[in-house]
């Protein structure tokens, strides 16, 4: 076996390398009547979104970044008999197809090429989509001819959420909403068998299991490589505080943290991540957005308390100890000066239209280098008056997904 050589030490390194999924079939079955359950706030239109990402993915290959498009991931893992094995096995469930149709559905993914089949197991598949299939069962027959089989699965384009680089390790998460879980089995395999990780040896802090994790659930938009050991974690809306519980003691078992710093943030849809409010961009520097003043903000400083307990157990062995200012917490953490918090002064109105369309969740390719959607001028100009260089990205289509560059990647 071989080290890795992947790992995120910290959220302004310079980046070699990053995971991006260019939206494919899923966002073309998207629709009025099922966006809202699928965690969309509108209709994209596919076309123009495609082209916009293609813009993203030329911007870091042109920083000098490899990018690794999940999709061409997922279909070279299952070209791996093993692979193919391990995923349908998961998806191809009775309680989720009937007992009648997983077998049938099952049967006929073996058959597909391995582009094919993953094209359909992000982007869905249809009772049409299985035209040839000769299944019985109450489920098939109660399938009208565009319902779905298997729901299609748009937020892949969020590599952020379901997969995360911590040090020299990943979480794969447990997601908070059911329209997203199954992203994991995905992760999971390309993590065990594509030939890029295959032969690696690398931990994995939490999720590489078939249990039930809920509701002690992460999701990679609240998890913050901070450098020197720390993490800032965020708890709203996706990420819950048995999580992070979770992921502290396996970060602390494996050596690869030494602290966490747990924030709380507001249950808000608009505030779903705390990438979507807080993100770094220079060693020294942060992106906050206005609306979330830090003093209000309650955290809680996460240690070891005996390391023996955390690594004999699977239960406590953590010193969590509520703290006051969380920029003094991470200065103090970091061994640092307090770092310089950015923020727009504008409007109440004009700061929120511009968090709401990402202004705040830009994506550091080196320090003081970030890249963020042009759409956000306001935040782009503030930035770049305090020798931050943003990367402008297009994102008429890719904006209306409420994610932004640090999202996607």
């Amino acid at each position: 076996m071989t080290r890795t050589p992947f790992g995120v030490h910290s959220e302004v390194g310079r980046l070699h390398q990053a995971i991006l999924h260019t939206p494919a079939l899923e966002l073309d079955r998207l629709t009025p009547d099922n966006c809202d359950d699928l965690l969309f706030d509108d209709v994209l239109w596919p076309a123009k979104a495609r082209t916009e990402h293609h813009a993203f993915v030329r911007v870091l290959r042109e920083h000098g970044v490899t990018v690794h498009l999940f999709g061409d991931l997922l279909a070279q893992t299952l070209h791996s008999a093993e692979a193919r094995a391990f995923v349908l096995e998961r998806v191809c469930t009775v309680p989720r197809l009937g007992a009648a149709l997983a077998a049938s559905v099952r049967a006929l993914a073996e058959d597909l090429p391995p582009e094919r089949l993953a094209e359909l197991l992000i982007g869905g598949i249809t009772r049409v989509d299985l035209s040839g299939l000769k299944a019985g069962g109450l489920r098939w027959q109660t399938l009208g001819p565009d319902d779905f089989v298997l729901p299609p699965l748009p937020n892949t384009l969020f590599q952020r959420d379901n997969s995360a680089w911590i040090y020299s390790g990943v979480t794969i998460n447990p997601m908070a909403m059911a329209a997203r879980r199954r992203e994991s089995v995905h992760s999971r395999a390309v993590y065990r068998y594509h030939p890029l990780f295959r032969e690696a040896t690398f931990p994995i802090y939490y999720g590489d299991d078939d249990a039930d994790h809920q509701p002690a659930t992460l999701e990679g938009g609240d998890i913050h490589v901070l450098g020197r050991g720390v993490v800032l974690i965020g708890m709203g809306e996706r990420t819950t505080p048995q999580g992070v519980e979770i992921l502290s003691r396996s970060l602390f078992r494996t050596g690869q943290a030494s602290r966490v710093i747990a924030v709380e943030l507001p249950k808000s849809h608009a505030l779903m991540h705390l990438d979507t409010v807080l993100t770094m961009v220079d060693t020294d520097t942060f992106l906050r957005y206005p609306g979330l003043a830090p003093e209000a903000l309650r955290h809680w400083s996460i240690v070891p308390a005996s390391l023996d307990e955390i690594l004999e157990s699977d239960h406590g062995g953590l010193a969590v100890r509520p703290r006051d200012d969380l920029f003094g917490t991470i200065a103090e953490a970091l061994g640092t000066d307090r770092p310089r918090v950015l923020c727009v002064d504008t409007d109440r109105r004009a700061a929120a239209r511009e968090q709401w369309d990402d202004a705040d969740n830009v994506l550091a390719l080196e320090p003081g280098v970030v890249v963020g959607y042009e759409r956000n001028t306001v935040t782009n100009s503030m930035l770049a008056e305090n020798g931050i260089k943003v990367l402008p990205i297009p994102s008429g289509e890719l904006g209306r997904g409420r994610g932004g560059a640090r999202c996607m990647s």
